[in-house]
């Protein structure tokens, strides 16, 4: 479970969060929305334990995770690969950071390379893999930290619309099989509504929820969902919600 109480943020004079409180239930996919540079970047890093706030508080399973880095596997908006490392080496770096063994860590990657759709490219080079197998692979990264809260900034944001869609699609697959609760920062509101079981949607900065939208779609969640009824109208309610933000 993931819980956000009060949490106030400024960077210097500009006033970033303005006293933010939400709960994710574990087990949970939850979307952030908002306008650019409101802070939802900010507040996914506090999660992480990598940004401190001024007030408020952050926990994940009743933890504070203030100051406190190791209890979500966090994925920033870039992939972020080490181009020095093979695929499979890239994927243990943050298993590897948290302590476990090189030997075991590589075993366990090796174990899902096939359901991350990496199997055949271990010894290949960063600069060998498309743009859709990069994220693949830095997402196999994070989960391999072996946490159940998943932390992802945009992760598909850099790609084309078809190779995002197949993210979209892979990435249920995913969790599906291996559940977590997850928190994704995303601009694209059919992206969120198409992963996510509850949207939160944050005003212009400093930001404060102004909407809470469950998504009530079947999963798998395919191309024709976004064509459905249930879906336009929570497409609407989010658009409507994001302008009133910015008011």
């Amino acid at each position: 479970m993931i819980s956000v109480d009060g949490v106030v943020h400024a960077f210097g004079d500009v006033e970033v969060l303005d006293g933010l409180s939400f709960d994710i239930p574990a087990g949970c996919f939850a979307g952030l929305v908002g306008p650019s540079g409101c802070g939802k970047s900010t507040l996914l890093k506090v999660l992480a334990g990598l940004v401190v706030p001024d007030a408020g508080q952050a926990m994940i399973d009743g933890h504070s995770v203030v100051g406190r880095p190791g209890r979500a596997a966090y994925m920033a908006q870039r992939d972020l690969l080490l181009p020095w490392r093979r695929t499979l080496g890239n994927a243990t770096v943050g298993a590897e950071v948290a302590g476990v063994p090189q030997a075991v860590a590589r075993g366990r990657a090796r174990e899902l390379l096939d359901r991350f759709g990496l199997a055949g490219f271990e010894d290949a080079w960063p600069a060998e893999l498309s743009g859709g197998m990069r994220q693949r692979l830095a997402l196999l990264r994070t989960v391999l930290c072996g946490r159940a809260v998943l932390l992802l900034d945009e992760p598909f944001g850099a790609l084309d619309a078809i190779t995002r869609r197949d993210m979209h699609d892979w990435l249920q697959q995913v969790l599906a099989d291996d559940p977590h609760t997850v928190l994704l920062v995303t601009h694209d509101v059919d992206e969120a509504l198409v992963l996510s079981d509850v949207v939160f949607v944050l005003s212009d900065r400093p930001a404060r929820v102004v909407e809470r939208l469950s998504v009530d779609l079947p999963r798998p969640r395919t191309s024709e969902s976004l064509v459905g009824g249930t879906f336009v109208t929570a497409k609407a309610t989010l658009l409507e919600a994001l302008e009133k933000g910015r008011a």
